[in-house]
C-alpha cells in the first residue's frame, strides 16, 4: 500500500490548494520557462478535476499522475545558468510551500539534476 502523503490526501479527498504562478522576476531558458508552465498547467488540471462535483478517484489519480510527471520533469531539468538555477530554485521553493513537494523521487531528481556535466 502507497504511504499516505499530503497529494495522496488531496487526490483522494477533493481537496487541493491555489494554484500561485510562478515569478516572471527571473530570465530562465525557453526550455524551463515551457516545463514550468506545463507544470503550472498540469497543476491547475489537477486542481479542477480535484473539485469538480462528480469526478471520480480514477479521475483524481489520474489528473495527479499527469502532475506529478510535470513536476518531476521541473525537478529533473539540468539548469544550464544563473536565471536557470535561480528561477527554478524560486519556482520549486513556491512549490514546496505548499506541501507539494513531498516525494522522495522529488529530491532524487533535484539532486541528480545538479550532478549532470
Amino acid at each position: 500500500m502507497p504511504a499516505i502523503t499530503r497529494r495522496n490526501l488531496l487526490a483522494l479527498t477533493g481537496a487541493a490548494v491555489a494554484v500561485k504562478p510562478a515569478s516572471a522576476a527571473v530570465r530562465a531558458s525557453p526550455e524551463l520557462q515551457a516545463l514550468i508552465r506545463a507544470h503550472e498547467a498540469a497543476y491547475a488540471a489537477f486542481h479542477h478535476v480535484v473539485h469538480r462535483a462528480g469526478s471520480s478517484r480514477e479521475d483524481r489519480e489520474r489528473a495527479d499522475g499527469i502532475e506529478q510527471e510535470a513536476l518531476l520533469a521541473v525537478c529533473s531539468y539540468r539548469a544550464i545558468g544563473r536565471d536557470d538555477r535561480r528561477a527554478k530554485a524560486q519556482y520549486l521553493l513556491a512549490v514546496e510551500a505548499r506541501g507539494e513537494l513531498d516525494l522522495q523521487e522529488h529530491m532524487q531528481a533535484i539532486l541528480h539534476s545538479m550532478m549532470q556535466s
